[in-house]
């Protein structure tokens, strides 16, 4: 029952899993709590030089950790990574209780705790890539099979996925299909490590393989949400910007797209509709898809609720 301070936990959580197969039962994560004070997702060199006018070492991001003995300069980066940790976590808490937000921030802990640690599904890593909605079927089918090639290839080196296929070389291969080793080599973000001996090989077989597999999704991932509702979407994602900037909440804190989308389809474990979200922002929300409540501008760069609305005149 030991309380673990962390900060941005969701990577060691995914260590400790793999590693030992477990993961602490009670974490408190510093930067989800700076969350809760009017930080957006700090580093934690910003935040202890913030709160603690400490300004911690700055590491050399491309040193080998591999080699031994580690540089004094390495142990030194590493202990600053963890020294600091505990007089955040009183300093941060006691700011938590003045505002009533500890069990916010413990409540965000716990859900940080319980998501799915560990690697995912080598077949999904295609859906970390961006504006996959906008590709044709057959380059997005291309660029799921590499994606799913480049999870696998790190997993077995146990090195960052980047690290075996930047994101921009693995766009660029899936939009050109290449059929050889020489269109591979012209391919954009391609260079000379992705062409030679098995990775190059591995690459085109991928392409192949997509090839035969074109992927087809919703243009939009707001396609199974009523369309009378949709406009209710960019209502209250603005609203919710609102309440987290007068609130100096983190908005990613508060609500994703997807939670969004889980609260106008009425979802029963859509998060804005249970817990520290329900309290703030629930029966405001609620107003709103009802039609009961409507949005104006305060005219002081601020949104404010108001009741009734004047809805505009179709043309005769």
């Amino acid at each position: 029952h030991h309380l673990i301070v962390l900060h941005a936990a969701q990577q060691d959580l995914d260590v400790l899993s793999h590693a030992i197969g477990v993961i602490p039962q009670h974490i408190f994560d510093t930067q989800v709590a700076a969350g809760f004070l009017g930080y957006s997702t700090p580093s934690l060199a910003s935040l202890v030089n913030a709160e603690l006018k400490i300004a911690l070492p700055k590491g050399d991001r491309l040193t080998d950790w591999l080699r031994r003995p580690l540089t004094d300069g390495q142990k030194s980066y590493a202990a600053s990574d963890v020294e600091h940790l505990f007089e955040l976590h009183d300093l941060l808490t006691a700011k938590l209780d003045e505002l009533g937000r500890t069990q916010w921030a413990l409540d965000a802990c716990e859900e940080l705790r319980n998501r799915k640690v560990g690697a995912g599904d080598p077949a999904d890593a295609w859906q970390k890539q961006k504006d996959v909605r906008a590709l044709k079927p057959r380059t997005r089918g291309v660029l799921a099979s590499l994606a799913e090639w480049r999870e696998r290839r790190a997993m077995a080196s146990d090195i960052p996925p980047r690290q075996v296929l930047p994101d921009l070389a693995l766009q660029g291969i899936a939009q050109r299909e290449p059929a050889s080793i020489s269109e591979l080599a012209q391919s954009r973000g391609v260079d000379e490590r992705h062409t030679r001996g098995a990775v190059g090989t591995e690459i085109l077989a991928a392409v192949r393989l997509g090839q035969g597999k074109p992927l087809e999704i919703p243009v939009s991932d707001s396609d199974d949400v009523d369309r009378h509702l949709r406009p209710a979407i960019t209502l209250i994602s603005a609203w919710l910007s609102e309440v987290a900037r007068v609130q100096k909440i983190d908005n990613a804190l508060l609500a994703t797209r997807n939670d969004i989308l889980a609260f106008i389809r009425q979802d029963q474990a859509a998060r804005l509709l249970t817990g520290w979200r329900r309290d703030l922002v629930g029966s405001d929300l609620k107003s709103l898809l009802s039609g009961e409540l409507g949005l104006s501008f305060d005219g002081h760069g601020g949104l404010k609720m108001m009741r009734g609305s004047v809805s505009p005149e179709a043309p005769e």
